[in-house]
């Protein structure tokens, strides 16, 4: 018979009066305890059974393989816009050299990043949310300790890994597919200038910049999954308690990506 586990799942507190700001700081040092916690569990080979590798390949497939082709469709029209005022702009300032070096940063290293982890925030935060959310209302988690597996590796872990697959993977598509635009956008269909566009390209990712942009995004991704599963963890008892969870997490996630975004490129231009 399997012995029940002991969850890393932190408890919320029993309902108190407190002030905004001291259940502000609750729920964010309750998101960096579970993050810290599913940092270790995703570590730990023995969590990663039959079950949990389904669950997060089902998070992957909702998150980036469903969203790929609209998210992608919307990125190429937003890149073949502002490359071209890009490209404008630089000729009216007779600095046109300038311009794809410009366009990869802005797009490449900068936008496309945060659009992808916006994109899977609302597509898939607020759902992990409500559906952690309602598992502890209704004690599924604890049913889940009870069977003797580790609720966070089986149920917590696979969300957060499904969503940072999904904010990678649709950045670096996507990153690649403006790339490709930007190409055409300056030169056209001929293979002549692909030695500068090399060139360029490579100024502008230098190991600096690619372990920045790796990390970011894997950092984005992370916390798309982390943060609205620390809220609902936070939450106290009771299904009228959901949508305020869904909202906090909504919220801190928003600040957080603003936060992680305004670091790197402070320390990228700075």
């Amino acid at each position: 018979m399997p012995q029940p586990r002991q969850s890393s799942i932190p408890e919320a507190d029993a309902p108190r009066r407190a002030s905004g700001g001291s259940r502000a700081l609750t729920g964010w040092l309750r998101a960096a305890h579970f993050s810290a916690a599913a940092v270790v569990t995703a570590f730990s080979p023995s969590a990663y059974d039959r079950q949990a590798r389904a669950l997060a390949a089902r998070q992957i497939h909702f998150s980036a393989w469903q969203a790929l082709p609209g998210f992608t469709l919307a990125c190429a029209l937003l890149s073949f816009v502002l490359i071209r005022i890009v490209v404008d702009t630089a000729q009216d300032f007779g600095l046109p050299q300038y311009a794809l070096e410009l366009t990869v940063r802005v797009l490449v290293l900068e936008l496309i990043p945060v659009l992808a982890a916006l994109y899977v925030a609302l597509r898939s935060g607020a759902a992990i949310c409500t559906t952690v959310a309602l598992m502890r209302v209704d004690g599924e988690l604890g049913r889940v300790a009870r069977s003797g597996r580790d609720p966070v590796g089986a149920e917590l872990v696979p969300r957060v890994i499904g969503s940072l697959v999904a904010v990678m993977l649709l950045a670096w598509l996507n990153g690649a597919v403006a790339l490709l635009l930007a190409y055409v956008e300056l030169y056209g269909f001929s293979p002549w200038a692909i030695g500068g566009f090399v060139r360029v390209t490579g100024h502008v990712f230098d190991p600096v910049a690619v372990a920045g942009f790796l990390f970011k995004t894997s950092l984005f991704g992370a916390v798309v999954g982390a943060v609205p599963i620390g809220a609902a963890l936070g939450m106290r008892p009771g299904h009228g308690e959901v949508p305020g969870a869904v909202r906090r997490g909504m919220v801190r996630l928003g600040v957080t990506l603003a936060v992680i975004e305004i670091v790197f490129v402070t320390a990228l231009y700075a």
